[in-house]
C-alpha cells in the first residue's frame, strides 16, 4: 500500500502581495528586491519538484481532490467569516486579519488547500493508503473559526478533522504540531474537545503578532481538560532537544491518549536557516521525527497518519526537509542527497545548552500529568 501525496497546482497560484519578509511595504519598508515576501510558493512548490526530480514521486500515489464544501467550513468556521472573505476574495483580495493578505481568487484557492486535507484524512481512514502528505498552501493552523492570521486563512487541519469527526461518530485524532509558530489557531478550536489531542511543539514565544499563549500551564478546558499539551522550547534548540522533547513528553502523552489517527501540522520553518524563526533543525531531524510518529502510528492506529503541509520560509532548504518527511512516510529512500546536512549539523548547540534544555523539558514534564 503506498503513501498518497495530495496537491494542487492552484495552491501555488496563491499570492500574499508585495511584502519584505512578512512586513507589509510602505513608510519605512521598502519593497523587497523579489516578487514575493517570506511565504513564497517556491518553497512549497520545490518540494514537490524535489520528489519528482529525486525519483521518489515513483513510488508515491497522487490521487485527484475536490475543495472543501461550504459545509465542510462550516464544521470549524462561522458563516459570516466565509461570506466575508468571498465578498473581499472577488472584490480582487486585501487582508482581513493580522498578516493574513490574499489576491482575487484567493477564496477558491483556500478552499481547494483545505480539501488537499480533507482528501488525504479520508483517503487514509477509509483504507485506501496506509497514510499520507497534504502539501496545502496556503497555511491554517493560525486561523481560527473567524479571525485569518500569519498567512493562515482557513483552519486546513481542523476542517479535516471535523469532517472525518462528522462521518465516524467518537473518533479520536491526535494532533501533533511541530510548526516553529505556536499553533493557536488549532488549540482554540479544541480547547474544549477530549475526543482531540492538540500538541504544540513550537518555539517560546513565537506566534502570530498580537497573540498570547502557548504556555506549558494551557492543559484544555471542561472536557477538554488534559487533551492540549504545549512545549515551548528556547531559541537556539536543535536536533537532541526536539527528539529528546518527543520521547519525554510527545509520545507518553499520545499513547496515553490513544488515538485512531494522528495527524501531523507539518511546518518546517524550525529548521536551521528559515527567516522567521531561529531553531537548528535539519532535514535528518525532520525524517527523525517522522519516523517517531510513524511508529506511535504504527502502535496506536494501525499505521493511520496524515501529513498536513504548514509554515516553512527557507525556499532553498525547505525541499529538502519536506523530502525527508515523505521519505520516511513511503519508506523508500530517494536520490536526493541534502547538500547542509553536515553543515547544519556542526551549527548543532552545545552539551551545554543540551543539558539546559532537557532539564527544562524535564521540568514541564514533572508540571503536566503523564502516564
Amino acid at each position: 500500500m503506498s503513501t498518497a501525496f495530495f496537491t494542487h497546482e492552484s495552491t501555488f497560484w496563491h499570492s500574499t502581495g508585495v511584502q519584505s519578509l512578512f512586513f507589509p511595504v510602505g513608510g519605512w519598508v521598502e519593497p523587497p528586491s523579489g516578487t514575493y515576501g517570506a511565504d513564497t510558493p517556491e518553497s512549497k512548490r520545490r518540494i514537490l519538484n524535489l520528489i519528482a526530480a529525486s525519483g521518489l514521486a515513483d513510488k508515491l500515489s497522487f490521487p485527484q481532490s475536490e475543495p472543501a464544501s461550504r459545509a465542510q467550513l462550516l464544521t470549524v468556521h462561522t458563516a459570516s467569516y466565509l461570506d466575508e472573505f468571498k465578498r473581499v476574495s472577488d472584490a480582487g483580495g486585501g487582508d482581513l486579519g493580522s498578516l493574513a493578505p490574499f489576491s482575487s481568487g484567493g477564496y477558491e484557492i483556500a478552499t481547494r488547500s483545505a480539501g488537499l486535507a480533507i482528501a488525504a484524512i479520508e483517503s487514509v481512514l477509509d483504507g485506501t493508503f496506509k497514510n499520507a502528505f497534504a502539501l496545502c498552501r496556503p497555511s491554517g493552523h493560525h486561523c481560527t473559526a473567524d479571525t485569518p492570521m500569519a498567512f493562515c486563512l482557513l483552519a486546513n487541519t481542523a476542517v479535516a478533522v471535523e469532517t472525518a469527526r462528522l462521518q465516524r461518530r467518537g473518533l479520536r485524532v491526535a494532533i501533533i504540531d511541530w510548526d516553529v509558530h505556536f499553533a493557536n489557531g488549532t488549540q482554540e478550536l479544541f480547547y474544549e474537545d477530549g475526543n482531540v489531542l492538540t500538541i504544540s511543539i513550537h518555539q517560546e514565544g513565537c506566534r502570530p503578532p498580537g497573540q498570547q499563549g502557548g504556555e506549558i500551564d494551557e492543559r484544555g478546558r471542561g472536557e477538554g481538560y488534559g487533551a492540549n499539551l504545549n512545549i515551548p522550547l528556547p531559541p537556539g534548540s536543535g536536533h537532541d532537544a526536539y527528539l529528546y522533547a518527543f520521547s519525554k513528553l510527545v509520545v507518553p502523552k499520545v499513547e496515553a491518549f490513544a488515538p485512531d489517527l494522528i495527524v501531523v501540522s507539518s511546518g518546517l520553518d524550525a529548521n536551521a536557516v528559515d527567516p522567521l524563526s531561529r531553531m537548528l533543525l535539519h532535514s535528518a531531524s525532520f525524517r527523525s521525527l517522522t519516523a517517531l510518529t510513524k511508529q506511535l502510528a504504527e502502535k496506536l492506529c494501525d499505521g493511520k497518519l496524515v501529513v498536513v503541509h504548514e509554515g516553512g520560509y527557507a525556499e532553498a532548504y525547505v525541499p529538502f526537509c519536506g523530502l525527508a518527511i515523505v521519505e520516511a512516510l513511503s519508506g523508500h529512500q530517494s536520490a536526493a542527497v541534502d547538500p547542509a546536512l553536515a553543515i547544519f549539523k556542526t551549527w548543532q548547540p552545545s552539551h551545554r545548552f543540551n543539558r539546559f534544555v532537557q532539564s527544562i523539558i524535564d521540568e514541564y514534564a514533572l508540571a503536566i500529568p503523564l502516564p
